[in-house]
């Protein structure tokens, strides 16, 4: 299924924010890495990152500040400019699964615009509000908490029919399915067990989605360059990679793609 790899390369005559604009909502008190996982996996595959976070978490937006130069940190009162001018809104990444978390995830879900749905989003959204522009990234636990329904091939496929979206179920073999088709992804090793290692692939997910047209195709995407990229270092490092190494690796595998 290599067709359906697709990077799209900027054009030329393209100006900064024409080749893609991602907000990311993530973190909390508690988990301050995920989200600067998923950014540091994003910045290098489109124009703009924007971040932001729950009210009130001002210590996470000073910590993203400093994960990297290329992150715009939103406060609270810009949050909606950002989240309208985004081509791609990922959620989730760090956050903790409450009520804000689920009053957030919601309102993004609500625009029917491109996200991606991760980690506590997952846990809290109602299923009925996913639509064809949503992508949700579950291991299999999530899934089950999603759907309520036993984590396999033939449900995803069910689920992704059903509400009208796009399933990636993360595992040893990566299972997307997506307006009625089904498509798997191999390869990755046990060192990618690693946590941050799902926050890396919504972050690159969610970057390759603000440029792409087809979810499927950037699901796709997005699953064969994060396992290629956790191949690559094992071979320099065996098992004992980070998943900071990994965000870093990604655009070296991209490059080889071509």
């Amino acid at each position: 299924m290599r067709s359906l790899l697709s990077l799209p390369k900027p054009k030329r005559k393209s100006h900064k924010g024409q080749n893609g604009i991602v907000l990311i909502v993530g973190g909390s008190k508690t988990y301050h890495g995920a989200p600067i996982l998923a950014a540091l996996a994003a910045v290098r595959f489109c124009d703009l990152v924007y971040f932001a976070s729950t009210k009130g978490n001002n210590e996470l937006m000073r910590k993203m500040k400093c994960a990297s130069p290329n992150i715009i940190a939103v406060p609270e009162e810009k949050f909606d400019f950002a989240l309208s001018h985004s081509d791609c809104v990922l959620v989730g990444n760090g956050m903790d699964a409450d009520a804000a978390t689920k009053r957030i995830a919601e309102k993004i879900l609500k625009t029917k615009k491109k996200c991606v749905i991760d980690a506590a989003a997952l846990r809290v959204i109602d299923a009925r509000l996913l639509h064809s522009n949503a992508i949700v990234t579950p291991h299999v636990r999530e899934f089950e908490t999603l759907f309520g329904i036993i984590a396999n091939e033939k449900n995803a496929i069910g689920m992704s029919k059903k509400y009208k979206c796009t399933v990636l179920l993360k595992g040893e073999r990566d299972i997307i399915a997506s307006c009625g088709k089904v498509v798997h992804v191999e390869g990755g090793n046990a060192g990618m067990t690693k946590g941050g290692t799902g926050d890396v692939l919504a972050g690159l997910l969610a970057a390759i989605y603000s440029r792409n047209g087809s979810a499927l195709s950037a699901a796709y995407t997005a699953s064969y360059l994060n396992k290629k990229a956790g191949e690559m270092l094992f071979r320099c490092f065996g098992y004992n990679f980070s998943s900071e190494d990994l965000a870093g690796e990604l655009a070296f595998v991209a490059a080889a793609m071509g």
